[in-house]
Formats: C-alpha cells, sequence, structure tokens
C-alpha cells in the first residue's frame, strides 16, 4: 500500500498571542500552562502520522482529546497554525482557498454526525448534491446517486423524504452522498454516534462490506474503542490533543503504549478483536514420514505436554496422537504412528475471531489446530492461553 495521507508535526492553538503559545508548545508546556500564560487553547499538539491507501484508520479520543479538530485540519475546514498535511505529496497548508476547494472535491468526502441532509430535497437529490457542485448533469448525477443508494441498501428511496426514514436510513443516505462523489478519501466524523446500539452496529457492518468492495481511505473519528477496534485497519489514540498510541487493534490490546492507554482498553472486549493466531502456542510435533513413537514421546516430555501433532513432508497437518497411545506403541515395539493417529481434531485459521471459537473451545477437550491456507500447523490453541489473552495477560505476539 502507498502511503496517501501523512501528517507532519500538525498543531492548532485557538486565540491570540499565537506566537508565544507556539513557542511554549515547543517547550511542551502543558496545556493549561500555555491557557494561564496566554488564553489560548491548544487544540492539537504537534501529531504525527501516516495514513496508507485503502485503509480504515480510526482516531479516537475522549471529548477534548482533539480528534474532531484534527480531522478538519485533514480537510482545511479548520487551517492548521503550524505543520504540514500532506495528500498524495501534496502540502494542503500551503493551497490557496480556490485550489482546497477545487482537491476537496476531487478528493474528499465528508460523513457527519448529524446526518447534514437537506429536508426539502428528496433522497435522490440529497445524495446527488455533491455531483450538482460538480456541474454534472441531471442524468449523470441521478444514475450515481442510484448506485450510491443501491450499494447502502436504499433501492427504491429515491423519491422520499428525509423525515419519512428512520435515522440509521437517513445515516445511509449521508453515506451514499459520500459514496456518489466518488472521493478517494472519506471522513467519517462520530458518523454512527448518534444512532441506537442496534442501528450502529448495522452500520457498522455496513461499512465493512462497502470497503471491501470499494477499498476507499477512511479516516474515521470515534470515541468507542469497541467500535474502533471493529472498523480499524489502525488506530490513533488522542489525548489532550496529543497523539498517545497508533497501531493495529491487536498492538494497541496487547500492547498498550502507556497507563492511559491500559485504562482505555480495560473493559473492552477483547474476544471480538483478538485471533486464533493472537493465543495459539507452539505445539510439539514431529514429521510421521520422519520420526516414530520414540522420537514423538520424546518431544512430548521435552515439552511437558501429553499429545504430538503430526505433520507430513510437505509440511501439512494430519493429526494428532495421544501420549498415552504413543506409550502403548513404544512398549510393543511397534515403529508406526500412524496407527494411532487422531485424524478428527478441529482447525481454524489464524485470522477466525476468538469470539467465533469460544463456544467449541469450551466443550472440546482436543486443542484447535491453527493452520495456513497450505494446512501448515502454525499452532494449536488450549483453554488456558485463552482465558489469559481475554484477562489482558499471556496473549502471545
Amino acid at each position: 500500500m502507498t502511503i496517501e495521507v501523512e501528517v507532519k508535526n500538525v498543531t492548532k492553538i485557538f486565540g491570540k498571542q499565537l506566537a508565544k503559545a507556539k513557542k511554549l508548545v515547543r517547550e511542551n508546556k502543558s496545556k493549561e500552562d500555555i491557557l494561564a500564560q496566554t488564553g489560548a487553547t491548544v487544540g492539537v499538539d504537534r501529531a504525527s502520522f501516516t495514513i496508507k491507501q485503502g485503509e480504515i484508520f480510526v482516531i479516537m479520543g475522549l471529548s477534548g482529546s482533539g480528534k474532531s479538530t484534527l480531522i478538519r485540519m485533514i480537510n482545511q475546514l479548520i487551517p492548521a497554525t503550524d505543520g504540514q498535511i500532506l495528500i498524495d505529496g501534496q502540502d494542503l497548508t500551503k493551497l490557496n482557498k480556490q485550489e482546497m476547494i477545487a482537491l476537496r472535491r476531487k478528493k474528499m468526502s465528508m460523513v457527519f454526525q448529524n446526518f447534514a441532509l437537506f429536508p426539502n430535497y428528496t433522497i435522490i437529490q440529497n445524495v446527488a448534491f455533491g455531483l450538482e457542485i460538480k456541474g454534472k448533469d441531471k442524468a449523470q448525477r441521478e444514475a450515481r446517486a442510484h448506485e450510491a443508494l443501491e450499494l447502502v441498501g436504499l433501492k427504491g428511496y429515491d423519491d422520499q423524504y428525509p423525515n419519512q426514514l428512520s435515522g440509521g436510513m437517513q445515516q445511509r443516505v449521508g453515506l451514499a452522498r459520500a459514496l456518489a462523489s466518488d472521493t478517494d478519501i472519506l471522513l467519517m466524523d462520530e458518523a454512527f454516534s448518534a444512532l441506537d446500539p442496534l442501528n450502529r452496529k448495522e452500520m457498522q457492518d455496513e461499512l465493512l462490506r462497502i470497503q471491501s468492495e470499494l477499498h476507499k481511505t477512511i479516516i474515521f473519528i470515534s470515541h468507542d474503542l469497541n467500535e474502533a477496534l471493529k472498523l480499524g485497519d489502525h488506530i490513533m489514540i488522542m489525548r489532550d490533543g496529543q497523539v498517545i498510541q497508533t497501531g493495529t487493534p491487536e498492538e494497541i490490546l496487547t500492547q498498550p503504549a502507556d497507563d492511559y492507554v491500559e485504562r482505555f482498553i480495560e473493559d473492552v472486549d477483547r474476544s471480538r478483536v483478538l485471533t486464533a493466531a493472537n493465543v495459539m502456542i507452539k505445539p510439539a510435533m514431529v514429521n510421521i514420514e520422519k520420526s516414530g513413537p520414540r522420537t514423538a514421546l520424546r518431544e512430548m516430555r521435552e515439552n511437558n505436554t501429553s499429545s504430538i501433532y503430526v505433520i507430513d513432508n510437505q509440511q501439512r497437518f494430519i493429526g494428532m496422537a495421544d501420549a498415552r497411545d504413543v506409550i502403548e506403541l513404544v512398549r510393543k515395539q511397534q515403529k508406526d504412528l500412524g496407527q494411532v493417529l487422531q485424524k478428527d481434531v478441529p482447525t481454524t485459521n489464524p485470522d477466525t475471531p476468538i469470539k467465533e471459537l469460544m463456544s467449541e473451545i469450551s466443550t472440546t477437550p482436543i486443542p484447535f489446530a491453527v493452520l495456513d491456507e497450505r494446512e501448515h500447523l502454525l499452532g494449536i490453541i488450549v483453554r488456558g492461553a485463552v482465558l489469559g489473552a481475554l484477562a489482558g495477560d499471556g496473549v502471545t505476539e
């Protein structure tokens, strides 16, 4: 993936005495100190990050953390006090008003928290509005608007008005309008926070479905960590205008940068985010074509385990054997492990969320084997490792 958005040391200060406030920021003074000395408020403090083309990048934090200010600087609705904002290498802070308007029309669309629909426009007119601003003729914009409405599941609602739709449907209209403009980057500021929990989940699922088809670059603002973990390819956590940590959902959960992030994630449902790859452990393993029962027994002793996982010459997983059965083979001086091989071992792939496996893991006496697409054995999942991971302890990296 190529880098599409790059933010370098961006600062936003509201108020007067900007020169003095900028100096205090560089001296690492706190927001409170700067406010007391200058009367100016630091909204964003030297934020730096990169967003790759085609990913969902979630910016999150509590109220006052600077996340909404930051997204508005990315499309220059709020000008930056200092720093650079680069889209495909072009610095937005250097553009004049007309150049910025042209770039927004071509590159960026925004989905708002409060839907921002025109009450006197029909749904099709609302969705086509951005295209009308671009100067597209009526046939073109209506055709594109129809496609966008169908994409968000609102086919047939063209002639309705916003007040005839539920909140969730209105938010779909807002998303359709952004998609109809066919820009590369979608900015979504708390886009689902006004919805009830059921509609919110539906819109999250809908966004992921659409993203799997369109591969837009999406910058998504949220204060909900579970939402961020569900949607984000990368997550950036902010506090008091500063970037505290940026990482994948797994990195945020398993490698919190400081005590603040640890407190932030303590109540999260880890089972929704952690995958088989996060909790699997290395098994005792032998090649059936090179090893017999005595080698298998030695491997189990060295690994302090009561079972052995067996692969073939192509490294493909073919089954497992229990220590008691292997000991019996040794006692009888038999050399073929295949005689006691259990082939009905539950398997999964490394990307499977733990939540989908919990029921079976809790009931099956046999650990899951984690296999890649070539059926190579990557690891096994035992109950203790899962419980440790969900408790925030013992997660494999």
